[in-house]
């Protein structure tokens, strides 16, 4: 059967993970499967924890998939709205922190195909390149099977936007997606490489599979590197990318085996290693990751696995790795029972240092926090 060996990895170890309510003190266990208590704002390294739209003058009935970026002139975020993901008024709306808060979101995609057929949006994701315009990728399509990836631009950090086209085409994969959660890096050489996935199924089989999307010109063209697994031994979609000072690079990707997958690279995204899963836990929920300054990565992720009846979305925490290999839960952001829970964060680092992540609260809008890391 399917992943047996992976599947059974997994049962032997569960028990290793620890929910919020089996842990009253640091004492009662020690290591990576302690996790902390609910972080308050200024104790520590949270400085703020605030929605970027009130829950009660909402836009629309829901958000999800929120990405962030820093520009010149501050922050921006961007997240997919509108009746429920999958609907086709769901638009791409983006809100500019201005004066310590946040502007109203604005739509400034959606799906339209022209007056009588309309699309569902999907999972922005935006990019500032070192030169040239703001990005915004999104997707646009029936459903992940079958979307299509869009770009627009931005020449006036997020106000105004291009009319969007399409990324293009690739034989190995057909549409190109883009980056299909988590931002791009790019490399000292201007190299963009764009983390991206397939969710394929065939014959009642899920096939998820991970490839990148590289452009050396700016993103005028792009090529394909994977798919980097067949999708039999780990399901893995919605990577984010790590680098390291020896020229390294490393993916966390979402996997449907209960743990976070991990592989690397050492020739600059061109060929990686096979999928392995790291020694935390993944409820088939998005993560993302960035790589701090001081050479620290630090990963945003939801601390559980799936149980019966339940989604393993309420739980949302930080961890830290000094080698992207040993990784110690520090933070925990969210752990109230929820619905939907708190899922699909964004995290990046700013150039003043401060680390600033999004993500989806209960489905209802997105929440912004602020982190000091010189306190992580």
């Amino acid at each position: 059967m399917k992943k047996i060996g992976i599947l059974l990895m997994i049962i032997a170890s569960a028990n290793n993970f620890y929910s919020q309510n089996d842990i009253k003190t640091p004492n009662d266990v020690t290591g990576k499967y302690f996790i902390p208590p609910l972080e308050k704002i200024g104790a520590s390294a949270l400085l703020n924890r605030e929605f970027v739209y009130p829950l009660d003058n909402k836009p629309t009935a829901q958000a999800h998939a929120s990405t962030i970026v820093e520009t010149p002139t501050g922050l921006v975020t961007a997240f997919f709205a509108g009746t429920h993901e999958g609907h086709e008024d769901v638009g791409i709306r983006v809100s500019r922190y201005q004066n310590d808060k946040w502007t109203w979101p604005v739509e400034v995609a959606n799906g339209f195909q022209n007056d009588s057929l309309r699309y569902p949006t999907w999972n922005p994701v935006l990019f500032k390149p070192k030169n040239g315009p703001l990005l915004l990728f999104y997707k646009e399509g029936p459903n992940p099977r079958e979307w299509w990836g869009m770009i627009k631009t931005s020449s006036d950090d997020g106000k105004t936007w291009s009319y969007g086209k399409r990324i293009g085409e690739d034989k190995t994969i057909g549409h190109l997606l883009g980056p299909v959660k988590n931002k791009p890096v790019q490399l000292a050489d201007g190299t963009i490489i764009s983390p991206s996935s397939t969710e394929i199924i065939e014959n009642g089989d899920t096939r998820w599979q991970i490839h990148f999307e590289i452009s050396k010109d700016g993103g005028d063209t792009w090529q394909v590197v994977g798919p980097i697994n067949d999708g039999n031994e780990f399901d893995a979609i919605q990577p984010s990318i790590l680098e390291f000072a020896d020229g390294r690079l490393m993916i966390l990707a979402r996997t449907r085996q209960d743990v976070i997958a991990q592989s690397w690279s050492k020739d600059n995204g061109q060929t990686w290693s096979k999928l392995e899963g790291l020694d935390l836990p993944n409820p088939n929920s998005g993560t993302d990751a960035v790589t701090l300054k001081d050479g620290r990565q630090l990963l945003i992720y939801n601390h559980k696995i799936k149980r019966d009846g339940e989604r393993g979305r309420d739980l949302l925490n930080l961890a830290i790795s000094k080698d992207g290999i040993s990784w110690t839960p520090i933070m925990t952001i969210e752990n109230e029972p929820s619905e939907h829970g708190y899922a699909y964060p964004a995290i990046i680092q700013t150039s003043d240092g401060m680390v600033h992540a999004t993500y989806t609260y209960n489905r209802a809008g997105i929440k912004h926090i602020t982190i000091d890391p010189n306190k992580l």
